[in-house]
């Protein structure tokens, strides 16, 4: 039985220009996230910087698989809504996979030795 493991597509905003198209950006990227089962978990949230600088947001949206989270930021209704956000911000962003469940940080030994 093989097992998908969770994926998250992030974002650093920084420099946010909250303005009429970030204000539309936000009112529209929940029907964009539902046909791929996105969800928020982390948006823009107090952030406690503990190392190095953070003068910024994070945004932390979760997808049941990597596949999921790409098809979805490639979707038209997202690239229809993706300059109101990159035109008004600065900001980074990407799509990390998770870790399946019962993960330990030992795990990790065995692909760094392959």
């Amino acid at each position: 039985m093989t097992t998908t493991t969770k994926a998250y597509a992030l974002a650093y905003l920084r420099e946010v220009d909250l303005g009429p198209e970030i204000v539309e950006y936000i009112e529209r990227i929940d029907a964009t996230l539902e046909p791929y089962d996105g969800r928020f978990l982390v948006h823009g949230g107090q952030l406690t910087g503990i190392e190095g600088p953070w003068d910024g947001d994070l945004v932390i949206i979760e997808f049941p698989s990597a596949d999921a989270a790409r098809a979805w930021y490639d979707s038209d209704a997202y690239r229809a809504i993706l300059a109101l956000r990159t035109e008004h911000s600065n900001s980074m962003t990407c799509i990390v996979e998770g870790v399946p469940d019962g993960y330990r940080a030992v795990d990790k030994i065995a692909s760094l030795q392959a």
